[in-house]
Formats: structure tokens, C-alpha cells, sequence
């Protein structure tokens, strides 16, 4: 794993910098004593002091144990747009996008490193170069890089706010008004590590826009763009307005209108393409079970 301090980050302890990635802050310490991790290429002490630009590169292939070759063979996704620099994924509720603990296999990192020719070009391949995630069982869109310089330029896009990433989300209740920001930080959660919210000692700038899309009598379908693109932040940001995502079984309340995970879709990808300077509009429809729980909502099911 590799990433790049954003300005926002900058202050933190690098074993705190890393505990949202690899699950915890006590995994980030263990892989930064064993030399899995470098800053700029060096090795650091879990308490080095992050600056913003500095690239952490996170190796953690020495608590992994030994997996068949092809991690990714079972994975199956839609390629809804590619060139030679660059592709757009849909990828379906229920894959990782990450090797993390407990998902060491069957990732969507991993399906795109295959030697497969429709996604590695040349003889040499490429390591696929995610620019964002979702989670698990978030399904839509996510732009990868084919290439280091690529990915660079994405990131910075992506930190200038200058790429578009908009949701479907089927909330429970109605907002009070048509469309809203919510301006509040995030962090994990104080009392639950594995859950962040907003009462937490690390918070985070996150910012979240919605509109009302459609209303129904117990549910409200809203479009989301996000601002900044914080773990949960979605997920999080809507509980904390009191209107979670429907069929959430961690902000909300799971088993909604048939659902078995929470509606929430990254329907729209928009950004300049780093090389051509093309505008790139990426759509993705809701699937299948989505709208299966969407006409429940609108025949009045709670």
C-alpha cells in the first residue's frame, strides 16, 4: 500500500496516520517495528511525525501467509470505460477492494494485478493503482490507475476537490430540507474502534452534500457528493443528521425492505482525464437489489 500525506494529515504520528488503513493503530505499530513501513524511502519510528507530501509505503506481506498465486480468479467486475492510461471499475456489493485482515484473498486490487490482457497492458503489467475505495458492501464506481504518474495526478485532483463522486443513498425518514451540506469531523469512534463518527479525538475535515431525489412515506432517496472522502464518511454523516442509510447494519438498521447491506451506490464518476484533457462522465445504474428495495419504499413498505 502506498499513499501520500495530504496537507490535513500532516501532524499526525504515523502509526495514527495508518490506523484507518490496516484496521487499527496497534497493526500499523506492530509493521512499523517489523520495517514494513518507510517514509520517503526510510525507515521511521512509529511516533515520526508525518509532513504533507511525504509517501508512506505500507509492505505488509510479512504477516500474510502463503496464498495461491492468483488471489484475484474468483472476482468478477464491470470495465465500464478504459484506455491506455486508466479505468473505471464498477465494482458489485461484497468485494474488498483491499488485502486487509480477514480479506487476504479474492480483493479487487488483486483481480486487476492478474495477468489478465483486457487489464494489463504490456508484457510487464501493471500494479493496479486505486485512486479511492468503497466499502465492502458499497457497489459503483472507482477510477484506477494504470500508471504512477496517473495515479499522482489523480490523487491531486482528487484532493482539489476536482473529481466528482456522487451516490445514491436510500435514507430512513426525510430531511427537513431539500438539499443540505454536513460540515462535521470524523474520526473513529471513541468507545467502538472499529466504527468512526463524529465523537472522536482524531476528527478530520469532512464535508457532505445531499439532495432530495425522491421522497416516499418512511424513506427518502437522496443524491450525495462528497467534498472530502473520509472512512464511513456517507455512513456516518447521515447518522449523524438522524437519517442512516437504509439496511445499514453498522450506522442503522439492517433487514430494510429486503435489503442485505446498506443502499448505498456510487452512481457518477466525473473527472479530466490527467493525460488528454478530456472530460470523463462515468454512470453507473443501481443494481438490481437496490431496485428492488427502492419499489418497496415507494409502495410505502417500511
Amino acid at each position: 500500500m502506498q499513499l501520500t500525506v495530504e496537507p490535513d494529515s500532516a501532524g499526525q504520528r504515523l502509526d495514527a496516520l495508518l490506523a484507518d488503513s490496516l484496521g487499527s493503530r496497534s497493526r500499523a505499530a506492530r509493521l512499523i517495528e517489523a520495517g514494513a513501513v518507510t517514509v520517503d524511502g526510510r525507515a521511521r519510528p512509529k511516533r515520526h511525525v508525518v509532513a504533507a507530501g511525504e509517501v508512506v509505503v505500507v509492505d505488509d506481506a510479512i504477516e500474510q501467509p502463503e496464498a495461491p498465486a492468483d488471489l484475484g480468479a474468483a472476482v468478477t467486475f464491470a470495465v465500464p470505460y478504459e484506455d491506455e492510461h486508466l479505468l473505471v471499475v464498477d465494482k458489485p456489493a461484497g468485494l474488498v477492494v483491499h488485502p486487509a485482515k480477514g480479506h487476504l484473498t479474492g480483493t479487487l486490487s488483486q483481480a486487476l494485478e492478474r495477468t489478465n490482457p483486457a487489464h494489463r497492458p504490456g508484457d510487464d503489467g501493471w500494479r493496479a493503482g486505486l485512486v479511492h475505495r468503497l466499502d465492502r458492501e458499497t457497489s459503483g464506481l472507482l477510477v484506477v490507475a494504470k500508471s504512477d504518474a496517473v495515479h499522482a495526478a489523480l490523487k491531486e485532483a482528487l484532493q482539489r476537490r476536482d473529481v466528482t463522486r456522487e451516490y445514491a443513498a436510500l435514507v430512513e425518514g426525510r430531511p427537513p430540507a431539500r438539499t443540505g451540506t454536513i460540515d462535521a469531523p470524523i474520526g473513529r469512534d471513541r468507545r467502538v474502534r472499529t466504527r468512526h463518527s463524529t465523537d472522536t479525538d482524531n476528527p478530520r475535515e469532512a464535508r457532505t452534500h445531499f439532495a432530495i431525489a425522491e421522497a416516499f412515506d418512511y424513506y427518502t432517496l437522496l443524491t450525495v457528493t462528497l467534498e472530502t472522502g473520509r472512512t464511513h464518511q456517507i455512513r456516518v454523516h447521515l447518522l449523524a443528521i438522524d437519517h442512516p442509510v437504509a439496511g445499514d447494519p453498522e450506522y442503522g438498521h439492517a433487514d430494510r425492505l429486503g435489503l442485505t447491506r446498506q443502499f448505498l451506490h456510487a452512481q457518477r464518476l466525473a473527472f479530466t482525464h490527467p493525460v488528454t484533457g478530456a472530460a470523463i462522465a462515468v454512470e453507473s445504474p443501481l443494481p438490481p437489489e437496490l431496485e428492488q428495495a427502492l419499489d418497496r419504499a415507494r409502495a410505502g413498505e417500511r
